[in-house]
């Protein structure tokens, strides 16, 4: 499935659009990580062409602009959002609309999936009116295949509007990757002392509390030790035991099978060695009440998605890098990271973010190259 629309460009044409440029080293850091003020556009082709890192990026977070018609601004140290007005200093403009705004959006995602590593995944926040059509475009660049997650991200209270509808409370995290051979690690949250309850309703004498789960699964397996009987008891039909027989007897012998009155034995799941539960798809991470720049993410929530989608040493990408709060959780996640900015004052509120990182036994203070293009170029950019 594709969106089609005038003047959308093929993939070559993108690339071949996007000009040739230099980057000047601002300090002479040989990191691995980069920060680089310019049109990401243009960074992104530089990484692929002088940088060599098509296929390298494991992990890429991006919260581009919502095309909200709005100007974003910072004034008395502090973010606003502002309609028509001059008041404050702009750190960016979210003004293109329509089309105009989908191609913006592709042009940048078809690089980002050239720089993606076969086991990468991309997570693209963007709002409930414009991403159900960025979802059509990431479908048709990174494949529908590769589709993961529509995350609902709770953001604060419902507001009010002048208009007739249900007041706004969420946005969307799109995730996708770039085949089903993607880094992933399990994210667990605690449970709560109602889920203790709940889902743990069983009590040993000892007082500990546990659940029951079946010892067998769908699927048959023909002359397989997971087909053969247990204890005289031959898994159902169009099923087969989890586990060979031999272990089956072995968590029979250790006491962590519970038979039934008849007869049906299933696995003894306690609470106290469990880490915790599943993360769903709706998320409650909000924002800074008070950010000190425009749109500024809660760590947290970047901290889950990085620890998730990556490994220690992965390279983390955001080419929309705002405040960031990506590359500053990058940092204390000892991930490698590369960030791209055009506005400066998002340079100053970044370098001000990766000074606040502690250094210490398991996290290193942030060291990075700072790159700038030599002749910046206008740009709308978050």
């Amino acid at each position: 499935m594709q969106l089609q629309y005038p003047n959308k460009k093929s993939k070559e044409e993108i690339f071949k659009s996007i000009p040739e440029i230099e980057l000047e080293k601002i300090n002479l850091s040989k990191s691995p990580n980069m920060l680089i003020q310019a049109n990401n556009l243009v960074a992104l082709k530089l990484l692929i062409t002088k940088y060599n890192l098509a296929g390298k990026i494991d992990l890429i977070y991006i919260d581009p602009p919502f095309a909200t018609n709005n100007t974003f601004t910072i004034s008395e140290g502090r973010a606003n959002t502002i309609s028509n007005s001059s008041n404050g200093t702009v750190v960016y403009t979210d003004t293109l609309k329509g089309f105009d705004f989908i191609e913006f959006i592709r042009e940048r995602l078809v690089l980002l999936n050239m720089l993606l590593s076969d086991k990468g995944s991309i997570y693209l926040h963007i709002d409930y009116k414009i991403g159900h059509y960025v979802k059509i475009v990431m479908d048709e660049i990174f494949g529908i295949e590769n589709f993961r997650n529509d995350i609902t991200r709770i953001k604060c209270n419902p507001k009010n509007f002048s208009r007739k509808g249900y007041g706004n409370m969420k946005d969307l995290i799109l995730f996708y990757s770039k085949s089903d051979n993607l880094i992933w690690n399990e994210p667990k949250i605690p449970y709560t002392d109602d889920d203790k309850f709940k889902l743990f309703p069983k009590v040993e004498k000892d007082g500990r509390r546990y659940t029951t789960i079946p010892l067998h699964a769908p699927g048959e397996t023909q002359n397989g030790n997971t087909s053969k009987a247990f204890k005289g008891i031959f898994p159902p039909k169009g099923r087969h035991w989890r586990s060979d027989v031999a272990v089956l007897e072995q968590l029979d012998n250790d006491g962590l099978i519970e038979w039934s009155d008849n007869g049906n034995p299933r696995k003894k799941i306690y609470f106290d060695e469990q880490e915790g539960k599943r993360m769903q798809d709706i998320w409650e991470f909000k924002d800074p009440q008070y950010p000190v720049y425009p749109t500024e993410k809660n760590a947290d929530l970047l901290n889950i998605i990085i620890n998730t989608s990556s490994n220690e040493n992965s390279i983390i990408l955001d080419c929309f890098a705002g405040s960031g709060t990506t590359l500053k959780s990058a940092q204390i996640n000892n991930r490698n990271w590369i960030g791209i900015d055009q506005s400066d004052e998002a340079i100053k509120a970044i370098i001000n973010k990766l000074e606040s990182v502690e250094g210490d036994l398991f996290v290193s203070k942030s060291d990075y190259q700072l790159l700038s293009e030599k002749i910046l170029q206008t740009s709308n950019q978050k």
